[in-house]
């Protein structure tokens, strides 16, 4: 095999990691087969990235380069870096168990800054800082990579539309006097889109954040009286 190491570089091998991780999973991600797929050695990756943790990290922060905390006001911002983590996610399945590992800490770092600078924005209580700001990072995270999964799990050759169908219809089936409310939600479960579920839950969170933000003014200002 002819070997190529002409613009190798650790942008070009990050960028083929991440492809390989899309189309085979962090199992499919080898030096071998990304030696293979750049067309150069071992050792020349290796001159670039010292193991294979270091290339999934790597690979995880390339995939989230995009996050963005863009927006007018701490709701629009805070909103922006959950849907971009969201799409990053669904488009790179495999991110989801990467960001629990303690190899790609900086990374969740990097969003967990982001979504906390926007709370403090909010106002809120020093004390309330971390619950509130580890309360959005863990929702975004946890639904994010669930939902994922599940796209993964889904059987081949099935969509999601019929997925979610022959789910709402058993939840319609069950025993109304043990399940009364999944029955109520049958057909907004048929009906939901995975985006604006997810968005609705991003919304709940941060009007409890705003609720604990003016909560403390309350007290502070109470505190105050005389």
């Amino acid at each position: 095999m002819a070997r190529n190491t002409d613009g190798l570089s650790r942008e070009r091998i990050v960028e083929t990691a991440v492809e390989l991780l899309d189309s085979a999973g962090e199992s499919g991600l080898t030096f071998r087969a990304l030696s293979a797929r750049l067309k150069t050695g071992a050792g020349a990756i290796y001159w670039h990235v010292a193991n294979k943790d270091e290339l999934l990290a790597a690979a995880t922060d390339g995939a989230l380069a995009g996050v963005t905390a863009a927006g007018r006001t701490p709701e629009e911002a805070i909103r922006a870096v959950a849907i971009d983590v969201f799409d990053a996610i669904d488009a790179h399945p495999w991110i989801g168990g990467q960001l629990a590992r303690l190899t790609s800490q900086r990374t969740t770092l990097r969003i967990l800054e982001r979504l906390g600078q926007q709370v403090q924005a909010l106002g809120v209580p020093a004390e309330a800082l971390f619950y509130a700001a580890s309360a959005l990072l863990n929702y975004i995270l946890g639904v994010a990579g669930q939902n994922a999964a599940n796209a993964r799990a889904q059987t081949w050759g099935t969509t999601r539309s019929e997925v979610i169908g022959a789910e709402s219809e058993l939840w319609a089936s069950l025993d109304p006097a043990e399940f009364p409310f999944a029955r109520a939600i049958a057909g907004q479960l048929r009906d939901h889109d995975d985006r604006e579920q997810f968005l609705a839950g991003i919304d709940l969170i941060i009007a409890g954040i705003k609720q604990t933000s003016e909560a403390g003014t309350t007290q502070t200002s109470e505190s105050g009286i005389k």
